[in-house]
């Protein structure tokens, strides 16, 4: 389940590739772990009934997606005008507090879409999964199969992209950033659209 949440390729996916693409697959397979911690989050509260809390989160989801659509407009704009660095091919050790950066904006992102509470509840309640003493193993497991499942496509996306990036070169790199601005940028319009028109 967490690999089939993760696996379609949206604004997180181009990050994630764009990042493995221009800083390496350990870059890319953090920023990628930033958004299944995000979905296993989204996970124990389903799984735990928090209904306070999962109401409170969908309650203010236009706040959520605004910030969240704010967010990829703004990665998307640094995105489009950054330019590759001389040794973004040469090293792939991450400067200090890089990999921090990069799971924590993942993270932050992932959680400003709290309509994924909404899907893992009803697949617990669909397999008679909940936060009764019964079914309370049955939940931690279904939980951590979700970490580990959405952690494996971002293992296997950082990894394909990773062994692609040595073929990689500086005018291909620019147009990455190109594309991958202007389709995060889009992402991040049509989430603020949503807003107003919902």
């Amino acid at each position: 389940m967490g690999f089939s949440i993760a696996a379609p390729v949206g604004p997180i996916g181009v990050l994630c590739i764009r990042r493995t693409l221009s800083h390496g697959m350990l870059n890319g397979l953090v920023s990628g772990l930033g958004a299944a911690t995000a979905d296993g989050c989204y996970g124990i509260i389903a799984a735990a009934g928090l209904t306070t809390l999962s109401s409170l989160l969908v309650d203010n989801q236009v706040l959520l997606r605004v910030a969240g659509g704010a967010f990829l407009l703004y990665l998307g704009m640094k995105t489009l005008f950054s330019k590759p660095s001389t040794t973004t091919f040469g090293d792939d050790r991450p400067q200090p507090g890089e990999l921090v950066k990069a799971y924590s904006s993942i993270f932050a992102l992932t959680m400003t879409n709290p309509m994924t509470i909404i899907s893992f509840t009803a697949i617990f309640a669909g397999l008679g999964i909940g936060s009764s003493a019964g079914s309370i193993g049955g939940a931690v497991i279904m939980v951590a199969g979700v970490f580990c499942g959405s952690a494996a496509w971002w293992l296997i996306l950082s990894g394909t992209f990773g062994f692609v990036r040595s073929k990689v070169n500086q005018g291909m790199m620019m147009w990455v950033n190109r594309v991958s601005g202007v389709v995060i940028s889009t992402f991040g319009v049509l989430a603020l659209i949503s807003v107003k028109i919902g």
